[in-house]
């Protein structure tokens, strides 16, 4: 497990929405591990903003098989995801914890997506209701990630590989929610409540 943030006093059955990292927050530039090349995606700001002021805990859990094949270390990551919390910062936006799955594909991993376990870590550790939690990214596993852990819905963007894991597999549309960027997914979601 590799986790990294403020500690918290757990709040009964707080919602969370979960986040890939690259291609969903911050653009896709292929086993980016230098914190000077993160560039955020349109609309994450203001996005992120939109959810954290409507009560939901923001947690990013990523793949970094970069780390596992041996081409940077699982330092350089944290780097990077202490660049991607600075540049929130002008939203006062705060990810409440990182989960890092540093191993390859086909190598054993606690929570490497699809696999769930990092969610119900993060339920556990934070106090957080999973069936009305959401999960955003730009990849069929993400979208996998949160239908293994029940949450309420899984949302597909088309930055990164979004638009293409959309054309490779149009049924996506089907069981997934389809989203331009992270702010139009974040809008969705509180429509979503504003709904009941």
């Amino acid at each position: 497990m590799n986790t990294t943030g403020p500690a918290h006093t757990p709040r009964a059955s707080r919602p969370a929405v979960f986040l890939d990292r690259d291609g969903t927050i911050n653009e896709d530039l292929h086993y980016l591990h230098e914190p000077e090349k993160v560039i955020l995606c349109p609309g994450v700001g203001e996005g992120l903003q939109l959810l954290q002021r409507a009560g939901y805990a923001l947690i990013v859990v990523t793949n970094q098989s970069g780390v596992g094949r041996g081409y940077f270390p699982l330092e350089d990551v944290h780097a990077v995801n202490d660049r991607l919390s600075e540049l929130l910062k002008p939203w006062g936006v705060e990810i409440l914890a990182y989960y890092i799955a540093p191993e390859k594909p086909e190598d054993p991993s606690f929570g490497r997506k699809p696999k769930p376990d990092f969610l119900f870590q993060a339920r556990d550790r934070f106090g957080l209701s999973l069936k009305d939690s959401f999960f955003i990214g730009d990849k069929k596993v993400d979208l996998e990630t949160g239908w293994n852990a029940g949450l309420r819905e899984s949302i597909l963007v088309r930055t990164g590989k979004g638009a293409r894991e959309e054309e490779k597999d149009p049924a996506l549309g089907q069981r997934a929610h389809i989203c331009g960027n992270l702010g139009e997914a974040a809008r969705y979601i509180l429509s979503l409540d504003s709904r009941g």
